[in-house]
């Protein structure tokens, strides 16, 4: 009876860590904090956004879930906590395709593999002011991302949504 009851309270810790280094986890934790804009993108919107490029359709096409973040980082303390915290996300079960490190700044593309497919793909910046995430979930065919993460066409991704979608925040479209 121990063994078992061990057993189950070990599965039931281990499950917990597991979400707590979770893209879903960051994602909730951090989407009310002060001055972050946070976008979920639903189904139907995946499908205009595909119809912002061919690269953008070749990418979105096969996507089930996109979000993006903004995040303030002002504080060498804050820039540290937010980059460890892309660490845990990223450390055990991606593939980093691109880093660049300049002190506490960070540049880093990651993705998730399954098989022959690209499932998930992660990209994180930070400049010591102002941090970000663009994470894309479905089936994308590897060469294209390794393509798209070696001409540096990640890096535009997240201004084309902001700005293609106008999903700035009503006080920035106004100025």
């Amino acid at each position: 009876m121990f063994k078992k009851t061990t057993f189950v309270i070990f599965i039931f810790l281990a499950a917990g860590c597991g979400s707590s280094n979770s893209m879903d986890a960051f994602y909730n934790a951090h989407k009310d904090d002060s001055q972050v804009t946070a976008i979920r993108v639903p189904q139907f919107m995946l499908t205009l956004l595909s119809n912002i490029s061919p690269e953008m359709k070749s990418l979105i096409g096969n996507t089930k879930d996109l979000r993006y973040m903004q995040f303030p980082s002002a504080t060498p303390e804050r820039t540290q906590y937010l980059n460890n915290q892309m660490n845990s996300i990223t450390g055990n079960s991606f593939i980093e395709v691109f880093r660049k490190n300049d002190e506490l700044k960070r540049n880093v593309i990651s993705i998730r593999e399954k098989r022959n497919a690209v499932k998930e793909i992660l990209i994180y910046n930070n400049n010591n002011v102002r941090g970000s995430f663009l994470y894309f979930n479905g089936n994308f065919d590897p060469v294209k991302v390794r393509e798209m993460a070696k001409n540096s066409e990640f890096n535009e991704l997240p201004g084309k949504l902001v700005q293609d979608f106008n999903m700035l925040p009503p006080e920035e479209v106004n100025e």
